[in-house]
C-alpha cells in the first residue's frame, strides 16, 4: 500500500465508522495524465448517493487540512459494486457461502482464475466447491497464491 493510500485510509476511518459504513479500500492511481483518489465504502444494506456524498464532503475537509497529496487529484467515493473486491479476513469471512472470483499469482493446479462458492477461510487458505465440465471438485489454495479475490456475480 502506498503512503498516500495509507494516509488516507486513516483519514477516512473515522468518519466512515462515525456514520455506521463500512471503508472498504482506497486507490489512488494515475490513469491519463489524471490522478484519482478512490474511496470504496459499504454497509450490510449497501451505500447510496447521499451517503457517498457525505463521506466525501468530509473527507474532502480532512484532506484540504493534512494536505497529504502533492498533486492535483479527483476524488470519487463510491460502492465497491456487487464484485466487491476481498481482501481483508473479515472480507473473506464475509464471503463464505458466496460465489467468488479469485486469481493467483502463478499457476495453482494448471490454473491461474478459480471460481466457485467459497466454503471456508482460515487465515492461510480458501477452500472453493468448483464445478468444472459438470463435476464437483475442491480445491485449497493457500492465501500467499492469491493475487486477487472478488464476489463473483453468476446469472
Amino acid at each position: 500500500m502506498s503512503k498516500v493510500t495509507e494516509i488516507v485510509e486513516e483519514l477516512a476511518k473515522p468518519i466512515v465508522a462515525e456514520l455506521n459504513l463500512e471503508l472498504v479500500d482506497v486507490e489512488y492511481v494515475k490513469e491519463g495524465k489524471d490522478w484519482f483518489l478512490r474511496v470504496f465504502i459499504d454497509s450490510d444494506a449497501g451505500v447510496d448517493i447521499e451517503e457517498c456524498a457525505a463521506v466525501s464532503e468530509r473527507l474532502s475537509e480532512a484532506l484540504d487540512k493534512e494536505d497529504p497529496i502533492p498533486d492535483l487529484y479527483f476524488l470519487d467515493v463510491s460502492s465497491p459494486g456487487a464484485e466487491r473486491p476481498l481482501k481483508k479476513e473479515q472480507d473473506f469471512q464475509k464471503a463464505v457461502g458466496k460465489q467468488v472470483a479469485i486469481k493467483t499469482y502463478e499457476p495453482f493446479e494448471g490454473e491461474k482464475k478459480f471460481e466457485g462458492k467459497l466454503l471456508s477461510y482460515d487465515g492461510t487458505t480458501v477452500t472453493l466447491a468448483m464445478i468444472i465440465k459438470t463435476r464437483k471438485k475442491e480445491i485449497q489454495i493457500p492465501m500467499e497464491k492469491v493475487a486477487s479475490a472478488r464476489l463473483a456475480v453468476t446469472f
